[in-house]
């Protein structure tokens, strides 16, 4: 079994910790349910943001959708002038016997100019996504209240 490297990326409207909750849920839901990703095969999983956005740490989606035993860090993406910005970024190192041709990266909203070759996706339901994202939440990973 190899680990691979399941990418993704979205972009937020603004920076407060329901929106980076928000899109970071619905991006890692994606890419969960694209890729039949199981939490116990994941080794670990990074989330970085753009400078711009830092009201929320967005692992926390991660721990929301129960990802409770999963190493995850996040940091900043670098700060290139004329970047993409209010972007979230997602990296799964992922243990599966799928070879790299059936692996299904996804760039989404803004961040689809990211890899255009990437953005093509399967029809999603957007409000079929959110019920699964609403069943799969878990209410005892809240936000820290500063």
């Amino acid at each position: 079994m190899a680990c691979r490297g399941v990418r993704g990326a979205t972009t937020v409207d603004s920076n407060t910790p329901e929106e980076i909750l928000r899109g970071t849920r619905e991006l890692l839901a994606l890419l969960i349910r694209l890729n039949d990703i199981e939490e116990a095969d994941v080794a670990s999983a990074i989330f970085t943001t753009t400078s711009d956005l830092d009201a929320e740490f967005p692992a926390l989606a991660a721990r929301q959708l129960g990802w409770f035993d999963t190493a995850l860090m996040c940091q900043h993406e670098l700060d290139v002038p004329g970047s993409l910005r209010r972007c979230i970024r997602i990296l799964i190192h992922w243990n599966t016997d799928k070879p790299l041709s059936e692996i299904q990266h996804v760039y989404i909203k803004g961040a689809a100019n990211l890899r255009p070759d990437r953005s093509e996706l399967p029809p999603v339901d957007w409000d079929e996504l959110e019920g699964w994202i609403s069943t799969h939440l878990n209410e005892l990973a809240k936000p820290i209240r500063r």
